[in-house]
């Protein structure tokens, strides 16, 4: 089954950067430098931010929706990103590269089944998981801090 892997837009994160500390405290924000690579997955970019790049850390309320599964976590935006379009069936490195949880939502925005696997093996796992019934699309998150990484829907 084919899929495809979104990242986020970069517009609604651009206005950090522009932002004093205390704005960005008051937005539960904070901007670091990266001082080592891999490990500053950029959601815009998908891929890992590079030493010395200005990221943006802040909440991000992946899953809006209102159902017990409405959540938000951290996540790292870089300074300047692009945002990524992987060709269907492609996975990014910083996925590949990370064990990863999945999770299959239904039309209702419920979770439906939910998996761990290791990065390399992420097509396979988002096939069988779409082969699933009732899964709309599928939320990956890095599996140990927790964090969201990309959505996915069927291509």
């Amino acid at each position: 089954m084919s899929f495809q892997i979104h990242a986020l837009p970069a517009e609604p994160f651009t206005k950090y950067f522009g932002l004093s500390a205390g704005q960005l405290a008051e937005r539960g924000a904070q901007l670091h430098i990266v001082t080592e690579s891999p490990g500053t997955p950029c959601r815009v970019s998908l891929a890992d931010a590079e030493v010395g790049e200005t990221v943006v850390l802040l909440s991000y309320e992946h899953q809006p929706n209102n159902t017990p599964y409405r959540a938000t976590h951290a996540i790292f935006e870089r300074k300047d990103a692009v945002q990524a379009m992987p060709d269907v069936n492609t996975i990014p490195e910083v996925l590949a590269s990370r064990l990863l949880s999945i999770r299959g939502f239904d039309a209702t925005h419920n979770m439906r089944v939910a998996d761990v696997v290791d990065g390399v093996d992420l097509a396979a796992a988002l096939d069988g998981m779409f082969a699933t019934a009732g899964v709309d699309y599928i939320h990956i998150h890095n599996a140990k801090q927790g964090c969201f990484a990309a959505h996915v829907t069927r291509a």
